[in-house]
């Protein structure tokens, strides 16, 4: 690259217009699927089939994609995911059927996938130690702040003829000038550059480890050499702890706890996405000044502190003044649900938020339900999986009564902590520590892996939320993610390393030299770590 100068504004724009196009593909459908649904006459299950495709190519490319980012390097697979949204935008801009829609949207969800993952690991791999966690964060931004601009484009387009066409459109323009970006920026992954920028200088092995670099298989994941097993470890927990907090779920109730406070009507689910939207805003932009002055570790654990008093606090609060739970399928016609929070086909726990409403959904029974239904996740209700979380909403409570007034101000203050707590803490730094604990050779691999277990939990934990409110109650299952998120404090604080200012061969260093996870949880310092920094030239 000819100006270095440039190189951290571009990765910058790589990472911030990556995480833009992820967010908008994901809640853009919540604008769409009315249109569609007058345009096509789509079905309940037609509706959960068009939503549900996305979920599927996402899967797909977490279980694949790892061998493309490998093999042919990120920057490659980055422009190449850019190409595959681009077929996708298009198929589903011209499309004239239900099956070409779904196309579109598997082929969508495969990309978005594969290129969240090349990103982070993309641009984590080009800046130094002290620009990575601010970077790399700035992915979760951008995804954010597409949630948003979604949302915007939807309200705007909303009225206008073959408004849904647009809609789909627009996602391959933040993916087309990432590209650009990218024809700036070197490739990053060749070995030679590896070598130059990664040789741990450690006695004789310099030359072991810096000119003959480890080759690795999948299956060394599980096994103790260079404490592969202990890296997969922190990563599959991470992943897992992420999603069994049940944020995505916990945000279904926004709309209701708005609601509950005495914003009625259309201002609940406008309050709802654009309130809670700028909360994680704010929030993911905190994460990105503190994650290289406090740590990976301090903000995991101020987070999931913060989740679990949180979650719980709502959980008790519904106990004294009880909320609405009547999510169904059957209990609305066939209009807009999906892109709701608690939408399964949104992976990394970034959920988006509510649908505004806009003049051409107003009095539309679409963020709300005339008719309160019991709770029967099993008995009779067709929908079904995989999709019954993106078809909850919220039935119209009574104005509250006085004494119950205070106790649902406190219920919105706790969401507003546990969105802010999620944001700045398993939000943002997951995927940070994802793209820092692997060695080179195989972290495209190891990335992917602890991305497939990620979409398979949000899986699990959207269909199973029906089932634990009718089996145990809303209040009930508020405490038990409490109490997850009580347990997820604590794997954390045990086997999560700190990885602040380390460069990767320092990183690598510290997980050979201690062969349990477990050992990470006690307070370390680098100075112990013995290993000799190294200088390289520009000319080099």
């Amino acid at each position: 690259m000819g100006h270095p100068q440039l190189l951290l504004p571009l990765c910058a724009s790589v990472s911030l217009l990556g995480g833009l196009t992820f967010g908008y593909e994901l809640a853009v459908v919540s604008g769409a699927l009315l249109p569609l649904q007058l345009d096509f006459g789509l079905s309940c299950l037609e509706q959960e089939l068009l939503v549900g495709s996305l979920l599927l190519g996402a899967l797909l490319a977490s279980l694949v994609g790892g061998i493309f980012i490998d093999q042919y390097g990120r920057k490659q697979a980055i422009l190449g995911s850019n190409l595959v949204l681009l077929a996708g935008s298009l198929s589903l801009g011209l499309a004239g059927s239900l099956a070409w829609l779904v196309l579109g949207r598997l082929v969508a969800g495969f990309a978005i996938s594969l290129s969240s993952m090349a990103c982070c690991i993309y641009v984590s791999e080009l800046v130094g130690p002290r620009q990575r966690g601010v970077l790399v964060s700035l992915y979760e931004a951008g995804i954010t702040l597409g949630i948003l601009l979604s949302y915007a484009l939807n309200y705007a387009l909303a009225g206008a003829p073959g408004g849904w066409r647009h809609m789909f459109g627009w996602a391959a323009a933040p993916a087309l000038l990432q590209s650009l970006s990218l024809f700036c920026l070197p490739a990053g992954t060749t070995k030679a550059a590896a070598n130059k920028d990664l040789i741990p200088l450690q006695g004789g092995e310099a030359t072991k480890l810096g000119l003959e670099r480890p080759r690795y298989s999948l299956l060394d994941l599980f096994r103790a050499r260079d404490n592969m097993r202990g890296r997969t470890v922190v990563g599959l927990g991470l992943v897992i702890f992420q999603q069994l907090t049940g944020q995505p779920n916990v945000l279904c109730y926004a709309s209701t706890i708005f609601h509950s406070v005495g914003f009625r009507g259309g201002s609940s689910a406008v309050l709802a996405s654009v309130g809670l939207g700028a909360v994680k805003v704010v929030a993911t932009l905190a994460a990105m000044g503190l994650v290289d002055r406090a740590g990976r570790r301090a903000l995991l654990l101020a987070g999931c502190a913060l989740m679990a008093l949180s979650v719980s606090g709502i959980g008790l609060v519904s106990f004294a003044a009880p909320m609405d739970s009547g999510p169904s399928c059957l209990a609305m016609p066939n209009a807009t649900r999906s892109g709701l929070p608690g939408d399964p086909s949104l992976p990394r726990g970034i959920t988006p938020l509510p649908l505004p409403t806009t003049s051409e959904n107003q009095g539309k029974p679409v963020l709300s339900t005339s008719k309160k239904i019991k709770l029967h996740p099993r008995a009779g209700n067709p929908t079904g999986p995989p999709l019954r979380m993106a078809l909850i909403t919220a039935s119209p409570a009574p104005h509250p009564a006085p004494e119950h007034a205070l106790l649902h101000w406190t219920a919105l203050v706790c969401m507003m902590v546990f969105v802010s707590a999620f944001s700045f803490g398993f939000g943002p730094v997951t995927w940070l520590v994802l793209s820092e604990i692997y060695p080179m050779e195989i972290r495209g691999r190891a990335f992917a892996f602890c991305n497939s277990f990620n979409w398979a939990c949000n899986l699990l934990v959207s269909l199973s939320f029906l089932d634990l409110i009718g089996t145990i109650g809303l209040s009930w299952t508020f405490l038990l993610y409490g109490l997850t998120a009580v347990l997820s404090l604590g794997f954390i604080y045990s086997f999560v390393p700190e990885t602040k200012g380390l460069s990767f061969a320092e990183i690598d260093q510290q997980f050979q030299r201690r062969r349990f996870a477990l050992s990470f949880g006690h307070r370390q310092s680098s100075t112990g770590i013995p290993y000799t920094r190294i200088e390289v030239s520009a000319a080099s």
